[in-house]
């Protein structure tokens, strides 16, 4: 079995079809197949069903598919890390974040490690807890920050706490606060109007399941925005929204940021990698500068 068989598999399931992954990874349509044809008589089982030119994996291609990919993810942080010079001048990060980290913590935390490292290139992927443990598990990412606690289903991950959050309520500094008392009770969101993520995101699954745990389901006035946006629909006074705290705080003078009544809600953000793969150098001292700077990422 080689790398290059494995890159023409991945490549064909990927497209379902031979010639056009002939053209993605630059070689004759001929010399794919044949070495398609190669790796099946290795593992001595069809990895395609070729049925009238539809094309489609077999049971034994379904199991090889997930594997492939973080092979050859895995040969290409091998490569990565071997290339990188002794003293972290270039070299790479692959690094996953909810949305309301990248907005709130990271720009700091990077600027930080982009003027002790100039020349390590950052790559960022945003998405919701569950979508970023399964690139971590396939191997497109080195680090993630989540939420915890991890989906039950999760492969074998590390993860270290990096620190815990309070959540809070936005509003449009134009509309009367919500709640009483300088503080809102989760039982004060039903029948107000509601700003909500989409689906995918931590916040809103957290949100929801609190106002149910109260007897109640929440009503939106918009819903399926990321955070930004969310922001932006509260400004306009569409309604309240429940945000990270390290969000609200670098939101600007137009919203109010409103304290939920104890016991309130609160996150857990962790930084998690691969526990069977070290991660990257530029990779671990990215985690270094992360760890070193958790103390004081929440503010007040």
């Amino acid at each position: 079995m080689q790398f290059q068989q494995l890159t023409y598999f991945v490549a064909v399931a990927e497209a379902r079809h031979f010639t056009r992954a002939a053209e993605e990874v630059h070689v004759s349509q001929p010399s794919l197949s044949q070495q398609i044809r190669a790796l099946e008589n290795e593992l001595g089982a069809e990895l395609f069903s070729r049925a009238r030119g539809n094309i489609t994996l077999t049971d034994a291609g379904e199991a090889l598919l997930p594997l492939a990919r973080r092979i050859l993810a895995d040969a290409d942080t091998a490569r990565h890390e071997v290339q990188e010079l002794a003293q972290l001048r270039r070299g790479r990060v692959r690094l996953g974040a909810t949305p309301s980290v990248c907005t709130g913590l990271l720009p700091e935390v990077l600027r930080a490690f982009h003027d002790l490292h100039p020349g390590i290139q950052l790559l960022l992927e945003e998405g919701g807890s569950h979508d970023l443990v399964r690139e971590l598990a396939r191997g497109a990412l080195d680090l993630a920050l989540v939420v915890l606690p991890l989906p039950a289903a999760s492969p074998a991950l590390t993860t270290v706490e990096l620190l815990q959050e309070d959540l809070v309520v936005v509003s449009s500094a134009q509309r009367p606060r919500p709640g009483r008392g300088g503080r809102v009770r989760i039982a004060d969101l039903e029948g107000e109007p509601l700003v909500m993520f989409r689906h995918g995101y931590d916040l809103r699954e957290l949100t929801v399941a609190a106002c149910r745990a109260e007897g109640f389901e929440p009503s939106f006035t918009v819903e399926g925005g990321e955070m930004d946006a969310v922001l932006g629909f509260v400004r306009a006074g569409l309604g309240i929204a429940v945000v990270p705290n390290m969000v609200a705080t670098r939101a600007g003078l137009d919203l109010r940021t409103t304290p939920l009544a104890r016991p309130g809600l609160r996150r857990t953000i962790a930084l998690a990698h691969r526990s069977d793969v070290a991660p990257p150098r530029a990779a671990r001292e990215l985690q270094r500068v992360l760890l070193a700077g958790r103390a004081g990422a929440a503010g007040p």
